[in-house]
């Protein structure tokens, strides 16, 4: 069975992030040309759907799957890790079959009223083939992250973007002809096969690597079910009622921001693109670096669960800081460059120079965005999904309030949008924090935040100082990557100068591990 250390199981899936972000991006820029902001805003609409579905079809099963595998591993219980599959099995299958059928009912008669533009009926049907697919591979996730092996987890979401972009342009440019809202219908089913690629992988896998049988004396495997269950439940729905607040949020906020809009002036279609500007671009942009934040939250789960199994406070600790100095220094560079080079970027990555001003606004906030998935990930290891689920659903009351408010008026319109996402992001981390220092008494490193800071404003300046004094002659696209490759170069260099970049970190990479020893 492989395993994996914490920070080599976070950079395998930081690695296996960029590649898969990287694909997304290009997935993104094929998107935005084939069917252009209009389709691109429609798929949008359709996207917080997908989400809510996919959060309703898990019942935060990954996250409990994984620490409850990790705690049985640790103290040699492998009865029990087959229970929590066989009943994780059980349970998506049969969410999964009922909101299938849920959704082909509902879509056709709701979708006319929610939204101001009625087309997006057409990819909201087309998200219902992922709803199987997803059930059966949020289990192995969850499986695979106890056991700490990142690898199929990684690999898995690298397969799904290759299928994904493979399809995405022939779909689209097929259905474009019978109108902009097919073609964005068919950008969702090529995520379907997207996924259906991805679960065939961890199922080739899960057979032929892990050697894990079901099969079991019938009486022998009904010991426990009621004790399994409970806990699968009891970390579960708070989880998901995390990730289903999130989602019903993001799911209200484009039919909000719509009407919103036109209250505020604009046309139907005019709002359709701004808010497809913001989200399709603007967005998927400043989460870039949420790849990595993800990968340490896959990680903290089972590392801090069989910790706190063994009651060993001081790993808690240490693991935390590990994930947080990590997290401050990938999305310090992220901050540095995307607020540095928002307009070049735009314009290279989206042919949509104009949405540079949402980064503007929002590129400052999310900052602190980073922090968030590893202290949600300590609280949910810790059994305290639900003080989490109370913060998400604090941060998103709050939103959906800003959102109406600051949107409907003509001075604000959609940066109103912009500022009540920031408004969000900044108050439920707050609010995590709260939460965790209360819990373990941890105290942050704050040497390491000064110079962190210190260094995201030296980086930023010698951007500025690049942006308007270097290789002016250069077309777009070759200044623009030296030139963050410069700044990239300049932070790391004086990240390790400030002592924020450390060899046991470092060791952990595969390449330059084997350099250092």
């Amino acid at each position: 069975m492989t395993r994996q250390s914490f920070l080599k199981g976070s950079f395998i899936l930081m690695t296996a992030g960029l590649i898969t972000r990287i694909l997304g991006m290009i997935n993104g820029m094929v998107l935005a040309r084939v069917i252009g902001d209009e389709g691109v805003g429609l798929f949008m609409m359709a996207f917080p759907a997908m989400l809510l579905v996919v959060t309703l079809t898990e019942l935060g099963l990954p996250v409990a799957i994984s620490k409850l595998v990790a705690e049985a591993q640790t103290f040699g219980n492998f009865r029990k890790v087959k229970l929590v599959l066989a009943w994780s099995l059980a349970i998506v299958g049969f969410s999964s079959i009922v909101l299938t059928t849920v959704m082909l009912i509902v879509i056709p008669i709701s979708a006319n009223y929610l939204f101001a533009d009625t087309r997006v009926i057409y990819p909201l049907l087309a998200i219902t083939p992922v709803i199987p697919i997803v059930a059966v591979s949020s289990v192995l996730r969850g499986y695979f992250q106890g056991i700490r092996n990142m690898k199929p987890y990684a690999y898995s979401g690298i397969v799904e973007q290759v299928v994904r972009i493979s399809l995405v342009a022939t779909l689209a440019n097929l259905l474009m002809p019978y109108g902009v809202a097919y073609a964005a219908a068919g950008a969702m089913i090529a995520g379907s096969a997207g996924e259906c690629a991805s679960l065939l992988y961890m199922l080739y896998v899960f057979k032929h690597g892990e050697g894990i049988k079901m099969k079991g004396r019938k009486k022998r495997s009904l010991k426990g079910t009621r004790e399994v269950l409970r806990d699968l439940l009891r970390i579960g729905l708070p989880t998901m009622g995390s990730r289903l607040i999130s989602s019903l949020s993001n799911f209200f906020e484009p039919m909000i921001v719509s009407h919103a809009l036109v209250i505020a002036g604009y046309s139907i279609a005019w709002s359709t693109q701004l808010y497809g500007q913001l989200t399709g671009y603007a967005m998927t942009l400043l989460l870039l670096p949420s790849f990595i934040t993800h990968a340490l939250h896959v990680s903290l789960v089972p590392a801090i669960s069989e910790a706190y199994a063994r009651k060993s406070f001081n790993l808690i600790h240490y693991r935390l800081n590990q994930a947080l100095r990590i997290a401050m220094l990938t999305g310090g560079l992220s901050v540095v460059v995307t607020y540095s080079f928002a307009r070049p970027l735009m314009d290279i990555i989206y042919d949509s120079p104009e949405s540079a001003q949402f980064l503007y606004i929002m590129t400052p906030f999310f900052m602190i965005f980073y922090f968030q998935a590893p202290m949600h990930a300590v609280l949910q290891a810790l059994d305290l999904a639900k003080a989490a689920m109370y913060n998400t659903l604090t941060g998103a009351i709050v939103k959906t309030i800003m959102l109406f408010v600051l949107t409907c008026r003509p001075e604000f319109g959609i940066k109103g949008t912009a500022l009540a996402i920031c408004t969000n992001v900044v108050l439920v981390t707050v609010l995590h924090a709260a939460v965790m220092f209360k819990a373990i008494g941890f105290s942050l490193i704050i040497r390491d935040y000064i110079r962190t800071f210190l260094l995201i404003v030296f980086s930023g300046f010698v951007a500025h100082l690049l942006i308007q004094r270097t290789f002016t002659a250069w077309s777009l696209l070759p200044r623009t990557l030296v030139m963050i490759s410069l700044v990239a170069a300049l932070y790391l260099v004086l990240a390790s100068f400030l002592g924020l970049l450390q060899k046991e970190q470092l060791s952990q990479l595969p390449i330059i591990g084997k350099w250092l020893s």
